[in-house]
């Protein structure tokens, strides 16, 4: 049998990368043993409880919002709306395209109150439509959080900001929705359950 014949081509080739059989460096291994170690520690040693200044400076009390309104006492919807609703629907107003609607032109918040109370008490999930797009993040229910008084002022609220200028909604007239839906348990679901509401 004779040699297989090497062309010039496969003699310029270089030969195949092989691992090596140096060992890890020492001090690589050190500082992850390090650093594995002042990961369990700093695990172990923090608590729920320890003061605020070692970490962000909120206390749980910053991290609650505001005290529920005294019943008979003036809310102030822009407060309650910076609490509960601007982290999705954004102090502008614009939501976030795609997850969290608009209330800025919305047909939602311009239209029947009764409407807009419903879909704040109940909350949504599933895709549904504004301004002709689809949005498809979920709003949670409001009617175990806020009472009347509050969820009537940030209605309000949003029913004259950023250009809407839908009317006022009274604590009473929430307290109606609130009645006659107590049998709405889970959220609308979406186009097809908000299509009952209009």
């Amino acid at each position: 049998m004779s040699e297989p014949e090497i062309h010039t081509q496969q003699q310029r080739e270089n030969p195949e990368p092989e691992e090596g059989t140096n060992p890890m460096p020492w001090f690589v291994i050190l500082l992850t043993a390090v650093l594995f170690t002042f990961g369990v520690v700093y695990i172990v040693r923090t608590t729920m409880s320890n003061a605020p200044t070692w970490g962000d400076s909120r206390a749980v009390a910053d991290l609650q919002g505001p005290a529920p309104a005294a019943a008979g006492s003036a809310v102030d919807g822009a407060a309650v709306f910076t609490a509960r609703c601007a982290a999705c629907h954004q102090a502008s107003g614009q939501g976030l395209p795609g997850v969290f609607p608009p209330l800025a032109g919305s047909e939602w918040v311009a239209g029947e109150a009764r409407t807009f109370t419903a879909i704040v008490l109940h909350g949504v999930r599933n895709s549904m439509t504004v301004s002709g797009k689809t949005y498809n993040g979920a709003m949670p229910a409001f009617k175990d959080q806020l009472q009347d008084a509050e969820i009537a002022a940030v209605l309000t609220h949003v029913r004259g900001a950023w250009g809407n200028q839908a009317g006022a909604v009274s604590a009473d007239s929430v307290a109606q929705v609130r009645k006659d839906t107590e049998g709405q348990v889970e959220p609308y679901d979406g186009d097809a359950g908000l299509a009952a509401l209009k």
